[in-house]
């Protein structure tokens, strides 16, 4: 597949604003099955049959898949550009839904969801990440923040959209129709990502930051440093499924409904937005590192307030809050290693860090139904994503330690 040469004039320019909106839409439409599914999960329980553990499996297979896929859909378009890494991602996000829309089983409905999530979701996620930050040098940390936030967007459109299509027309047909709509949306926006991203010299998103070693990312061996972002990132998104993959769950168990569940899922992802652009310009001003400890406090903040506040108003109160206050962590990940390791790794570093995270999202997913279905109540299931925020913050805050003494070295 040829595409343009690329050109580093386009850097910062409007062509690279154009691609970011583009970039948006393509997050919209590929990100689709990562938060409709929880909004589905009543229904599916009841028809198969099964606990709410296993009714979480999709959930936990398809952002599995999409972290294991977004390497190799990251490869793929280094090598082969954009658009026919995108082609293929769209005719399986169409595939996954018609297929889960058939589906007699709740493995059957998992593997759809896997296959959307290793092809499907993957090509619009990390590999879309990568792209941006090669488009920008001034406002990377807003780019960036941009192109994440899309997934939010998707979060706060469609789980109401699908929550009055199951009332009216069912799961299945719903997922019928979306995959046709997300599918041919995203072939006809892959058409408009041909150019490859310009070749220029990554920079910290700090431009007032010391010089950094980046042969010693944080004072340590890279695969050290590495290894401590990969542990990091699972840890915080751990925490941060608890409240994503079961509030529309948790508002059924307490009587409000599964209508009011999505509502507030579609708040807390509404805020998320404008978290994410919040933090990206915070990151542009103070560097990655401590807005990822910012983050992480601030979440962990958010989880704690869920403990003593069942009330059908504070959760919505509750909901907005964790909004603003994670939606800045994941993006702040990619920024960091933009800012501490060498330019020509950014690529495969960052795919391995957001491979972590989502393995993060699908494990709490899980985690959080085993913990329901072994103590009967999501208190304890909020306790454990506590403590695992608790494990990110320590991570991250032994970091910022150690890049505040190598500056002052």
């Amino acid at each position: 597949m040829h595409s343009t040469p690329a050109d580093p004039a386009l850097i910062d320019s409007r062509q690279a604003a154009w691609r970011l909106l583009i970039t948006l839409g393509l997050v919209v439409l590929g990100n689709s099955s990562m938060y409709i599914v929880s909004v589905v999960l009543p229904a599916v329980q009841t028809e198969f049959g099964v606990g709410r553990a296993d009714a979480s499996l999709p959930y936990t297979l398809m952002m599995v898949s999409l972290g294991l896929g977004g390497l190799l859909t990251g490869r793929m378009a280094d090598r082969h550009g954009l658009m026919p890494v995108l082609w293929v991602g769209a005719l399986a996000v169409c595939a996954g839904f018609v297929w889960a829309s058939l589906s007699g089983s709740i493995w059957a409905f998992g593997m759809a969801h896997a296959l959307m999530g290793f092809v499907g979701s993957s090509s619009t996620f990390a590999p879309l990440m990568a792209d941006t930050a090669l488009w920008w040098n001034r406002r990377r940390g807003i780019a960036v923040a941009i192109c994440a936030s899309g997934n939010y967007i998707a979060g706060t459109i469609w789980p109401p959209l699908v929550q009055h299509g199951v009332e009216t027309i069912g799961w299945r047909q719903t997922y019928l129709l979306l995959g046709i709509f997300c599918g041919v949306g995203m072939l006809l926006l892959a058409l408009r990502m041909r150019q490859r991203p310009p070749l220029v010299t990554l920079t910290p998103a700090n431009a007032a930051a010391p010089v950094l070693d980046r042969e010693r990312p944080f004072g340590l061996q890279p695969f050290q440093a590495q290894s401590l972002l990969w542990v990091a990132g699972l840890a915080c998104c751990v925490a941060m499924s608890m409240p994503q993959v079961h509030i529309v769950a948790y508002c059924t168990d307490l009587g409000f409904g599964a209508a009011r569940g999505a509502e507030m899922l579609s708040l807390m992802l509404a805020c998320g937005i404008v978290s994410r652009l919040v933090f990206g310009m915070i990151s542009d001003r103070i560097g990655g590192i401590r807005t990822l400890l910012l983050g992480s406090f601030l979440q962990g903040v958010a989880l704690l307030l869920f403990l003593p506040f069942d009330g059908m108003v504070p959760l919505y109160i509750v909901s907005a809050m964790f909004g603003l206050f994670q939606g800045g962590i994941v993006p702040s990940y990619a920024i960091v290693i933009r800012e501490h390791f060498k330019p020509q790794e950014a690529g495969g570093r960052v795919g391995a860090v957001i491979m972590a995270t989502l393995l993060g999202m699908a494990l709490g997913g899980w985690m959080s139904g085993w913990v329901f279905d072994l103590t009967g109540s999501y208190h304890a299931a909020f306790l454990n994503g506590i403590a695992w925020n608790l494990l990110n913050l320590c991570i991250v805050s032994w970091i910022f330690w150690r890049v505040r003494r190598t500056e002052r070295a």
